[in-house]
């Protein structure tokens, strides 16, 4: 799939690293409408299983479609559901580190407007001689501030031992045995392998997103706007390592800016009664 996200700012220097990364603008509009469509075209490898995505076809393809937008969206508290921050660090994370999804939350929810507890995205990087797991966290925030003290928090308890074991299990009970990197997986998570080497080989994405003063005053990529975004996300970077201190795993800060959450949620709704209707 063709690349959607400008990534402004890249800092490899240190560890959490940073991807500074931007939607975009089109015809002096910010690109909420085509993140939009972006998203979408994930949503179906999201949502499913394993088996259930490589079986789609053109018979069965719509019903899925509606299977996985009713999974996701058949609430009234649309607006505090967590699904679309979760689609959207799966998005990132395999367009720009080409992760390979291992399991699918949504697909293992009880019931249509439940949420599901654990981190927010499983996906491994296949190295050949060994598989780097991507444990991923989200804050679909529009304050940048309240999205770094929530995270960081998750963050801590998420590291604790008996926490991580107990998601392992979770992820191993649901891991697709069709998937080519099941058993792989089911190994490295296993209670006899060493969390020494488990967390040597595992990674955790932070993705969070707020509402940018900078972006409320720019419609276009301009050398001014992408020295002014730059500059916000260096100082968020720097909040954000400061509060999380020393921290026993590799993290990879992505820091994506809005124009505005409330706009991006509207067109995310629009778009999902569509497919509710196909």
């Amino acid at each position: 799939m063709t690349p959607f996200f400008n990534i402004i700012v890249h800092k490899e220097d240190q560890l959490p690293d940073l991807h500074g990364m931007c939607v975009g603008f089109e015809n002096r509009i910010w690109r909420k409408d085509q993140l939009v469509n972006y998203l979408f075209e994930y949503l179906p490898e999201f949502a499913l299983t394993h088996t259930e995505f490589h079986n789609l076809t053109g018979e069965n393809a719509v019903a899925k479609i509606r299977q996985v937008v009713a999974s996701i969206y058949q609430s009234k508290k649309f607006e505090n559901r967590g699904e679309f921050g979760e689609l959207l660090l799966h998005a990132i994370i395999r367009e720009t580190h080409n992760t390979i999804p291992a399991i699918s939350k949504i697909y293992y929810k009880d019931g249509p407007n439940e949420t599901v507890k654990g981190f927010d995205a499983v996906h491994i990087v296949d190295l050949d001689d060994s598989l780097e797991l991507w444990l991923g966290e989200v804050k679909f925030y529009n304050d940048i501030s309240n999205a770094i003290s929530h995270v960081v928090t998750e963050l801590q308890q998420h590291a604790e031992t008996r926490y991580v074991r107990n998601e392992f299990v979770a992820i191993t009970n649901k891991i697709d045995n069709s998937w080519p990197h099941a058993q792989r997986l089911k190994t490295l998570l296993n209670p006899n392998t060493s969390l020494d080497d488990v967390f040597s080989n595992t990674c955790i994405p932070v993705l969070l997103t707020y509402d940018s003063s900078v972006l409320a005053k720019h419609d276009q990529k301009s050398a001014e706007y992408t020295a002014e975004i730059s500059e916000e996300f260096t100082k968020f970077h720097k909040r954000f390592c400061d509060r999380l201190g020393d921290f026993p795993l590799t993290v990879h800060l992505f820091l994506l800016p809005l124009n505005t959450k409330e706009e991006l949620m509207k067109s995310l709704e629009t778009k999902l009664k569509t497919w509710q209707n196909l």
